[in-house]
């Protein structure tokens, strides 16, 4: 499955989906699991508390933040794969960060969430036929695919390892 125009599909989710260099979606999912644990292991459990301002979220409270995501676009995608005719909901990320507590975690705990969070949504990904990764569908005011759902994730992920390189490092 070849990713979205943003021709087709114009918005702040472009950003995401731009971040994914593999233009076929099973294989960016093959592609990013050993990145991802890589990403997990270079980070000690000293470090996931590190915060480089206030105001911003501990490394733990952004992998919560990329779980939790992670879940909800999948929903997304399975929604849209279905036939849901409704618009879905966007949601506030900052009342989620606030009320997860993932910072009463520990690092390994919540790496091993995202990893089977991921197995998950690959396989969910795998189980969608052509047509169904091709059915458009509508969140946060905004049409898309479920395809688009699956890209999303993927660079939503390339996102924060790079804000995490950028500004906790």
């Amino acid at each position: 499955m070849q990713k979205p125009s943003p021709i087709i599909y114009p918005g702040p989710f472009n950003q995401y989906i731009d971040a994914v260099r593999e233009p076929d979606l099973s294989d960016a999912f093959n592609m990013q699991l050993p990145v991802i644990n890589g990403f997990l292991s270079a980070i000690s459990e000293e470090k996931s508390r590190y915060a480089y301002a206030v105001s911003k979220w501990t490394i733990k409270e952004l992998l919560q933040h990329m779980i939790d995501t992670e879940r909800i676009f999948s929903y997304r995608a399975l929604s849209i794969a279905r036939g849901e005719l409704q618009s879905l909901p966007g949601f506030d990320e900052n009342a989620y960060a606030a009320t997860a507590h993932g910072n009463g975690r520990s690092w390994h705990s919540l790496g091993n969430e995202f990893l089977i969070v991921r197995q998950a949504t690959h396989l969910l990904f795998n189980s969608f036929t052509n047509d169904m990764l091709m059915t458009e569908g509508h969140f946060s005011n905004r049409a898309n695919t479920a395809a688009g759902c699956g890209f999303i994730i993927l660079g939503h992920f390339y996102h924060h390892k790079k804000v995490i390189e950028e500004r906790y490092f």
